[in-house]
């Protein structure tokens, strides 16, 4: 099996995931891994990469990718310190550097630092020429939930739909369904109700066919808010209880709001 479908392509549900024969295999399980919510298992693998690698490129992503299964638990402060190693350590790898860019702005976002998270994007965005294919789509993510975060329900749909756009060209699955589930976010903040319980519903099918527990855990908690075409309340809540019982099986911690 190639380990970048799993990570990056076309297979992101597959589990058992095979053994990895270097560090960059290690790091591409984690992510696959991390993407199902299989956490204990993707933070083993992140960190034998960091005993292998302590400065470079694999080293970076291997503290920012920790950093982004925290904050997708929702552990931004405990996040920061992770991507600001990452940047640390990257040295002059654009890769490393921008995705580390991206998840500081990210982890400002997530507290309230909302000029500290453009900064960030500002500055990631000049390190993405002829970069990563994902790095942009990250980029698009996260410049989507500022304009929502801060009230700019017309610039979260230009952001979400060019996330959209780029996850198409990519060709992975998981990038794909994470930008409909901003684009279904966004469509809320943008007043567009029937339109995004329409995405957010299509987006949930996929999550749960996949596995793609982290995501499937997101869709609902924005389902409970906005509601759904297909599913009652109550489905929608136990969906978003189920996912979050399957998280703190595999290993992760979610932040009690």
């Amino acid at each position: 099996m190639n380990m970048t479908n799993a990570a990056f392509g076309e297979d992101p549900g597959r589990w058992p995931l095979p053994e990895a024969s270097s560090p960059e295999e290690l790091w591409l399980r984690a992510v696959a891994a991390g993407g199902q919510g299989r956490y204990a298992s993707a933070y083993a693998d992140l960190a034998r990469v960091r005993r292998a690698h302590r400065v470079g490129r694999l080293a970076s992503l291997a503290h920012s990718t920790h950093a982004s299964f925290l904050r997708q638990l929702g552990w931004h402060d405990k996040a920061r310190g992770w991507d600001g190693r990452a940047l640390a350590v990257a040295g002059k790898d654009n890769e490393g550097r921008a995705d580390a860019l991206i998840g500081l702005a990210a982890d400002a976002l997530g507290v309230g630092r909302f000029a500290a998270s453009a900064e960030g994007l500002q500055r990631a965005a000049g390190l993405l020429d002829g970069g990563s294919a994902r790095l942009p789509v990250r980029l698009a993510w996260v410049s989507a939930e500022l304009a929502m975060a801060t009230g700019d329900g017309t610039a979260a749909m230009a952001h979400a739909e060019r996330a959209v756009g780029l996850a198409a060209a990519l060709g992975s699955v998981r990038h794909a369904v994470k930008s409909d589930v901003v684009l279904a976010a966004a469509l809320s903040a943008d007043g567009q109700l029937d339109r995004s319980r329409v995405v957010a519903d299509a987006a949930l099918e996929t999550t749960q066919r996949l596995g793609i527990i982290p995501l499937s855990w997101a869709l609902a908690c924005l389902m409970e808010a906005i509601g759904s075409v297909n599913l009652s309340t109550d489905q929608v809540v136990q969906i978003r209880d189920d996912c979050a019982d399957a998280v703190r099986r595999r290993g992760g911690v979610l932040l009690d709001r």
